[in-house]
């Protein structure tokens, strides 16, 4: 069986901000609802079996403790916040399980779903649908693989390679050099993404960076003293930014189950 875990937040904000308007009889906005649904109901008919759909039911989550600038909910329309809810109680009386999070967010959600998913002998291929190069890292070989479905881009192991210079485990350090404007951290002055790869694609984890310059060779040198000194800079932050961008890949729940109408699974954590 394949496994489809879907990031229902990003599918909300997308929705929202492409579909026109529109309300039920009461006035409450459900335009984005709507889109979420037949999108996903499209996967359904077209042959998804096991589906498994995660939301940030609170914007906030661990992270804003451990990085002030961390995303929050402030800014984001009423509207499109308000129909997470509705949205979460529409998929589930579609079959779809949801998992709302709160003190969690929705990646760690679907990082969990995947790296149990992929344990499971009776799972062919784990599928990750969403663009956000935060999830890159789950990818594992081509068992469990990260789709966009809006492009239609498909990739594996060797495609987030292709597209970052380094392997999925890394991401979550390459994120922290060159940051995420999504995420609302600036990363490290002086370093770029060309210099960031070259680095990871040797040293897995930003511990593993000595504090020297360094060549690599058949490459330009990538640590030049002045870049070591901006790194240096950093060192007391060394560990915290990397750990606001890697996902929890056990999430505190009793159990997962994906499912789609005709199938379940059960994955117990």
């Amino acid at each position: 069986m394949d496994i489809y875990l879907i990031d229902g937040t990003y599918e909300l904000f997308r929705y929202f901000y492409a579909v026109p308007s529109s309300k039920d009889d009461s006035g409450q906005e459900i335009g984005a609802v709507r889109g979420v649904l037949g999108s996903i109901l499209t996967m359904i008919e077209g042959g998804a079996t096991h589906v498994g759909v995660a939301t940030d039911h609170v914007i906030e989550s661990f992270r804003n403790d451990l990085y002030p600038g961390y995303k929050t909910g402030e800014g984001v329309d009423a509207a499109l916040l308000s129909q997470f809810s509705i949205l979460e109680k529409a998929l589930q009386s579609m079959g779809v399980l949801v998992w709302p999070m709160v003190k969690f967010e929705a990646d760690d959600a679907l990082a969990s779903a995947a790296a149990k998913a992929a344990k499971d002998k009776r799972v062919r291929q784990v599928i990750i649908c969403t663009p956000d190069k935060d999830l890159s890292q789950c990818v594992v070989r081509s068992r469990v693989v990260q789709l966009d479905r809006r492009r239609e881009i498909l990739r594996d192991e060797a495609g987030v390679i292709a597209k970052f210079g380094i392997k999925p485990s890394s991401i979550p350090d390459y994120l922290a050099m060159v940051g995420d404007s999504a995420d609302g951290y600036p990363g490290i002055p002086g370093w770029g993404s060309k210099a960031a790869a070259a680095v990871f694609s040797r040293y897995r984890h930003l511990e593993d960076v000595p504090k020297r310059p360094l060549s690599i060779p058949t490459c330009t040198p990538v640590m030049t003293p002045y870049s070591v000194e901006v790194f240096s800079r950093y060192e007391a932050s060394r560990t915290v930014p990397s750990q606001r961008s890697r996902k929890v890949t056990a999430v505190p729940r009793r159990s997962l189950n994906l499912f789609g109408p005709f199938a379940a699974l059960r994955l117990c954590l």
